[in-house]
């Protein structure tokens, strides 16, 4: 098709609908089938005969076609970078989508003959599209309609959802406005002057992008093959420097895992001391905490003693304090009463016979409450003491 166009001297925006028409009708025929071509690009436009006024054409290279399933994830790598979508470049899933990007890329070629996308590198190319890195020049695009700049952004959706479907494009107002138009009546030299520079950019794009070759009509991407071979052999220079540092490392890799070796075994064996000495001192220090929960609980179980001892103590102390007071005072009543008996019987032995009496009554009294602790090895004699009064 681009060759067939190059070759005009002019090309006007309504013919350019037209045939994006015809690729939208192709395309739509396969989308109703939920198949997807996956690369869609000039090359692969055809015409069925270039003697028309207006040919009609075909899409062909269908090996990378694929059935969209409903629920199946569907994600590859592959196409034409200057062409594939922004799905396919970050890998995420692919649909019918894919494909509408296709035509609108296509469509900014046909209206300029300058493509969008293209770098310096193929990582440029695919950078500036992961990055939806475009512009309409108002050198390549100052005679576009606004509708066709329309028709081209809606395309150039990087969200699938927003991005036109097939029925979308065909019911556009771009392509529905120019269903039936005829070529304006401009000046003949003002349209042949813009159209000719049209074709003119065209021509080169195809010549340098994808040129034709007799007589089968096949095109082959030089650019590309000989981009390869340059990759190869960067890249077998590439593997010969990867070589040689590898070899690099590997000596100095050895080196240092000797070094590592042998500091890892003085790591060891000072480790293995000092785990030793960290034994020891763990183990005493242990031994010293139990002696000294030792010591603790028998300081508490001599504290609890002297409390005990001490709250007898002072209960004994009070309890003697108490008797002797009673003691003293009893005993002085026996000796009141003692005395008061007369001496008329010398010979009566009243009084010794009392004071035995009462000597023994208190020592059963003192027996009794203080268990004879008190008053052991006391020998009252109160015959003594009463004969002596």
């Amino acid at each position: 098709l681009f060759d067939f166009l190059a070759q005009k001297e002019s090309l006007s925006e309504e013919e350019a609908t037209q045939f994006i028409k015809q690729i939208l009708e192709g395309v739509n025929y396969l989308h109703s089938r939920n198949i997807a071509h996956f690369d869609l690009k000039p090359e692969n436009i055809m015409l069925l005969d270039k003697n028309a006024p207006l040919p009609r054409i075909k899409l062909i290279d269908f090996g990378l076609a694929h059935k969209i399933e409903a629920g199946v994830e569907f994600k590859n790598i592959f196409g034409t970078p200057e062409f594939v979508a922004p799905e396919i470049v970050n890998y995420e899933p692919l649909g019918l989508e894919a494909d509408m990007w296709s035509i609108g890329v296509i469509t900014y070629i046909l209206l300029s003959g300058a493509s969008p996308f293209l770098g310096e590198t193929k990582q440029d190319t695919l950078g500036n599209i992961s990055a939806i890195n475009y512009e309409f020049d108002e050198e390549f695009f100052c005679h576009t309609s606004e509708l066709a700049k329309k028709f081209i952004r809606q395309l150039l959706e990087r969200d699938k959802g927003k991005r036109l479907t097939i029925q979308d494009a065909l019911n556009h107002q771009w392509i529905k406005s120019n269903e039936h138009k005829e070529d304006s009546k401009a000046p003949e030299t003002k349209r042949r002057g813009r159209r000719e520079l049209k074709t003119k950019r065209l021509r080169e794009y195809t010549i340098k992008s994808h040129s034709s070759m007799p007589p089968n009509n096949t095109y082959v991407n030089f650019e590309r093959f000989a981009q390869v071979v340059e990759d190869i052999g960067q890249m077998e220079g590439s593997f010969a420097t990867l070589a040689a540092t590898h070899d690099t490392l590997q000596g100095e890799i050895d080196a240092m895992a000797s070094l590592y070796n042998e500091k890892e075994a003085w790591y060891k064996e000072e480790t293995e001391g000092v785990r030793h000495e960290l034994s020891q001192i763990r183990y005493e220090f242990r031994k010293v905490e139990a002696m000294k929960r030792s010591m603790q609980d028998d300081m508490r179980a001599v504290d609890a003693n002297l409390v005990t001892v001490g709250n007898r103590y002072r209960e004994r102390q009070s309890r003697f304090e108490a008797l002797r007071n009673e003691l003293s005072d009893e005993l002085k009543w026996v000796q009141e009463v003692v005395g008061s008996f007369p001496p008329s019987h010398p010979n009566c032995s009243f009084s010794s016979v009392f004071s035995n009496d009462v000597n023994e009554a208190l020592k059963e009294l003192l027996n009794r409450s203080c268990g004879g602790e008190l008053l052991s090895g006391i020998n009252l004699d109160f015959t003594e003491s009463g004969q002596q009064r």
